[in-house]
């Protein structure tokens, strides 16, 4: 089961970089070749998340172990946050239907 669900706000624990969840896999769904070449390799058999950059284009798949929520309560700018959200409430993102 996920700890973090989509639309909240999370931080990398090593990288820094804020974000907001967009989708999440119950265990990394990243092919072998993927995993191998990350850096840190964490655990595959834990949730891993598809999360959208503050003030980048990109996305990361980050794993559950190295996120913690970001409570600073600002907005992510991201060119995609319209496709996935429809309002920014209390600190999180409303996904669209």
């Amino acid at each position: 089961m996920s700890h973090y669900s989509v639309g909240q706000l999370v931080q990398h624990r090593h990288y820094g970089y804020r974000g907001v969840i967009v989708e999440y896999d119950e265990q990394c769904r990243a092919e072998d070749g993927w995993y191998y070449s990350n850096r840190t390799q964490p655990e595959r058999d834990q949730s891993w998340y598809h999360v959208l950059v503050h003030g980048r284009m990109h996305s990361t798949y980050a794993a559950e172990e190295n996120l913690a929520p970001d409570t600073g309560g600002e907005q992510v700018i991201h060119p995609l946050i319209d496709r996935y959200f429809t309002a920014f409430r209390n600190g999180a993102y409303v996904p669209a239907v």
